[in-house]
């Protein structure tokens, strides 16, 4: 999983709690893969009234991805119609500028010798 991912997901995780806390909603934690295989979201509720929400990141479009996480809040908080009509529209706000705001994608680096020659194309 490339590092640019891991932050998106985290980022998206981070930004969701604090609008799900500032809508005074329950924030539900987040983690990839689900344990159930063939599944894109799965929600676990504990004992303690935790709300755990496993979403597939590999392999899916980012809005994919993002669409589940919200989905999760508003499943976890069983939000009637208009509230969930409402708290959709602020945790898509929310998380509206995460592709802009990660970092760039590392390119990989292949280690050269010191003083190693670079053969020329003929």
């Amino acid at each position: 999983m490339s590092e640019r991912h891991v932050w998106r997901f985290a980022e998206a995780g981070r930004r969701l709690a604090a609008t799900a806390a500032d809508l005074g909603v329950q924030a539900p934690s987040f983690r990839t893969p689900p344990r159930v295989a063939g599944v894109d979201r799965t929600i676990r509720r504990a004992g303690d009234g935790s709300v755990l929400v496993s979403v597939r990141s590999r392999g899916r479009a980012w809005a994919a991805v993002l669409a589940d996480m919200i989905e999760g809040v508003v499943h976890a908080n069983d939000l009637p119609p208009q509230e969930a009509a409402r708290a959709r529209n602020e945790l898509w706000a929310a998380t509206a500028d995460i592709d802009a705001a990660a970092p760039p994608a590392e390119s990989p680096e292949l280690p050269l010798q010191a003083n190693a020659e670079i053969p020329r194309a003929a």
